[in-house]
């Protein structure tokens, strides 16, 4: 169906008009502000709704150690093989940290009471963020101790995701599950979902703090024990 050219003029005039009461201002300042609010609504709920794929890219790179271990036995070229590891932790530990990057958002108070997101998905965050601190402070994939105990913070974190995502947030069409929904939704229940996030805020700022400290000692010691050698060499730190 065509519309004719009068019609389309009697449109395009009628939307060029102002309307009354409301000045070219106020309305381009309501437009500028939809389409902010728009745009900010837009994006949280892709973040939302992507962050199972990293999670799911994350635990999978963890847990596919084994096989990239056995591949690399396989190699016969040093080179190779030293690439193919290097790539390997790239890869992984680029995943977590983006996973960790984008999940911040369970960190901030407005968009959490605002906005539909899963009620345990800051104690997600922070169970992700222990993950990374006992990379960064022991050896895990040398230590089997450390290496399950990243495993299981990773599996408690994608757990405490994945539940609340697909059973309460991505279930508005099932009836069965209207209870479920009305708890594990932050918009539904801003209390509770606001009293988890500053508790995982407060064991984000207590993970931090413990990962700073453990940076400075271990730079402190390092610079001692290059600088007591030439003190001693030298004959100053006598």
């Amino acid at each position: 169906m065509f519309l004719s050219p009068d019609i389309l003029h009697s449109v395009v005039r009628l939307a060029s008009q102002t309307p009354s009461g409301l000045s070219s201002t106020d309305v381009t300042n309501a437009i500028t502000q939809a389409l902010v609010q728009g745009g900010q609504t837009w994006f949280i709920s892709t973040i939302v709704a992507f962050l199972p794929v990293l999670w799911t890219a994350a635990l999978m790179l963890h847990l596919g150690r084994p096989y990239v271990v056995r591949t690399l036995r396989r190699c016969g070229l040093r080179l190779g093989a030293d690439v193919w590891w290097m790539s390997y932790l790239l890869v992984r530990d680029g995943a977590m940290l983006v996973t960790f990057g984008l999940s911040w958002i369970f960190f901030e108070p407005n968009i959490v009471a605002g906005s539909a997101l899963p009620l345990t998905g800051s104690l997600a965050t922070l169970s992700l963020l222990i993950a990374l601190a006992i990379k960064i402070t022991r050896p895990t994939d040398d230590n089997v101790q450390g290496y399950r105990l990243v495993t299981a913070f990773l599996v408690l974190g994608a757990t405490l995701y994945y539940g609340p995502q697909v059973f309460a947030v991505e279930a508005t069409s099932q009836p069965a599950l209207t209870n479920f929904m009305n708890f594990f939704t932050t918009s539904f229940n801003v209390n509770d979902a606001l009293f988890l996030m500053w508790v995982s805020i407060a064991g984000a700022v207590l993970v931090l703090g413990y990962v700073f400290m453990y940076a400075l000692n271990r730079v402190s010691t390092k610079t001692t024990k290059t600088t007591l050698p030439t003190l001693a060499q030298t004959g100053k730190g006598m």
